[in-house]
C-alpha cells in the first residue's frame, strides 16, 4: 500500500499542522518586523508628517505581502523543522511508520501542503504584490528621506524597428532630455535625423516638445534637406519612465506588464532589462523553493534527537538564511554578465535540490 494516495486521517493531520504552523509563524514574524520597521522609520514619518491612515493602509498593509514573498522560504523551512521535530520528539513519526505507512507515503501530505503554499506565493508574486507595491512605492517616495531622483546620461534606445533616440542627459526633476536626437535607419542607411537642444515630456498629452530643433532628411543622391524651428510636438514610443527604471519600478508590474517590458527593453537594447529579468525569474524561483525546503526540512527533523528540537530549529534557520543570501548573491552573477538571469536565479534551487536529494536519501526511514 506504499503508493496508495487515498486521503487518510494522518494526511489531514499533517496538512493541518503544516498550514496552521506556517501562518502562525508568518503572523508572529511579520508583527516583529513591523515593530522594528516602525522604530527605524519613525523619524521619517514625523519629519514628513505622514498621516496615520496612510502609514497603516498605504504602507504597512502593502508592505506585508512584499515581506511575505521575500522571506517565504524562511517561513516554510522553519515551519517544517518545528512541527516535524515536535512530531519526532513525541514519537508520532515512529507510530506512523509502525502502522505500515512508508516514509515516502508520509511525504505526500507534506508535498501537498508545499504545493498550496507555492501556489499561494506564486499568486502573490505575479499579481497581488505588484499592485500593492504601487501604493507602497508611492508612499516611500513621498515620505522617506532617502527619496532620490535619478538622472540618465548617454541614453540610447531603439524605440521601434529602425528608429533610435539618443539623449546626452535626462533630468527627472523637470522631465527634460538634453541634446535629444531621433534617427531613422532603413536598409542600414540613415534616412532622417532630428536634433533638438531639449525635449520636454508632456505628462497630460503624452507627447514630447522639441525645442530649437533641426530636421535633416537624406536623399539617395547624397543630398540632404534641412529644416529647423523653435518648437515642435511629436509622439514617440517613449515616456519619462524609460529613463529611470529601477528595482522598485519593476516591483510594481504584474506578470503580463513585466513580460511586455522585457520585450520592449530587449528590442531597445536597454541595459535595464537585467533588472526586469531578475525580477521575473525571482518571482518564479521563490515559490518553487517551497518543495525543496520542505523535503530538506523533513529529512533533517524526522529523527528524534536527544537535545530536543532546538538543534533542528537552529539548523533550519541557518540553512533558510543561507538560501536567501544565496538567492541575493546569485543576482551579482547577472550584473557582472557571468551568468544569464534564468541560470543565476535558479542556481540556488538547483544547488539546494541536490542537497535535499542527498539528505532525503540518508534520512532514516
Amino acid at each position: 500500500m506504499e503508493f496508495d494516495l487515498r486521503p487518510r486521517k494522518i494526511d489531514l493531520y499533517i496538512v493541518g499542522k503544516f498550514i496552521s504552523t506556517f501562518f502562525v509563524a508568518l503572523l508572529l514574524i511579520i508583527g516583529i518586523v513591523i515593530i522594528f520597521d516602525i522604530s527605524e522609520r519613525i523619524d521619517d514619518f514625523v519629519d514628513k508628517e505622514a498621516p496615520l491612515r496612510a502609514i497603516i493602509f498605504d504602507y504597512y498593509v502593502n508592505f506585508v505581502p512584499y515581506f511575505m514573498n521575500m522571506f517565504s522560504p524562511l517561513f516554510v523551512f522553519i515551519t517544517v523543522i518545528f512541527f516535524t521535530s515536535k512530531m519526532a520528539a513525541d514519537t508520532e513519526i515512529i507510530a506512523i511508520l509502525s502502522c505500515g505507512i512508508s516514509f515516502h507515503r508520509m511525504m505526500v501530505p507534506y508535498i501537498f501542503s508545499a504545493t498550496l503554499i507555492a501556489l499561494f506565493s506564486l499568486g502573490l508574486n505575479l499579481f497581488v504584490i505588484p499592485d500593492a507595491s504601487k501604493t507602497r512605492v508611492e508612499f516611500e517616495n513621498q515620505y522617506f528621506k532617502d527619496k532620490t531622483k535619478s538622472v540618465g546620461r548617454n541614453v540610447h534606445y531603439q524605440i521601434a524597428p529602425g528608429e533610435f533616440v539618443f539623449a546626452e542627459s535626462f533630468s527627472a526633476w523637470n522631465n527634460t532630455a538634453y541634446r535629444f536626437t531621433i534617427e531613422k535607419i532603413e536598409d542600414n542607411k540613415l534616412v532622417s535625423k532630428i536634433s533638438a537642444e531639449t525635449a520636454v515630456y508632456d505628462t497630460t498629452k503624452h507627447t514630447w516638445r522639441l525645442k530649437r530643433y533641426f530636421i535633416r532628411d537624406y536623399n539617395e543622391d547624397l543630398t540632404d534637406n534641412v529644416r529647423n524651428g523653435k518648437q515642435m510636438d511629436t509622439t514617440l514610443a517613449l515616456s519619462v519612465m524609460d529613463f529611470y527604471y529601477n528595482e522598485k519600478t519593476v516591483q510594481t508590474l504584474d506578470y503580463f506588464e513585466l513580460e511586455e517590458m522585457i520585450r520592449t527593453q530587449k528590442m531597445r537594447g536597454d541595459a535595464n532589462v537585467k533588472m526586469s529579468l531578475i525580477e521575473k525569474h525571482r518571482r518564479l524561483a521563490i515559490p518553487f523553493s517551497a518543495f525543496i525546503l520542505t523535503i530538506m526540512g523533513v529529512a533533517l527533523s524526522s529523527k528524534k534527537r536527544r537535545g530536543g528540537i532546538g538543534w533542528n530549529i537552529g539548523i533550519g534557520i541557518a540553512l533558510a538564511f543561507t538560501y536567501i543570501l544565496f538567492l541575493k548573491f546569485s543576482e551579482m552573477f547577472v550584473h557582472v554578465d557571468a551568468l544569464p538571469p534564468a541560470v543565476a536565479l535558479w542556481l540556488p534551487n538547483i544547488v539546494f535540490m541536490i542537497i535535499a536529494a542527498f539528505l532525503y536519501r540518508i534520512a532514516p526511514k
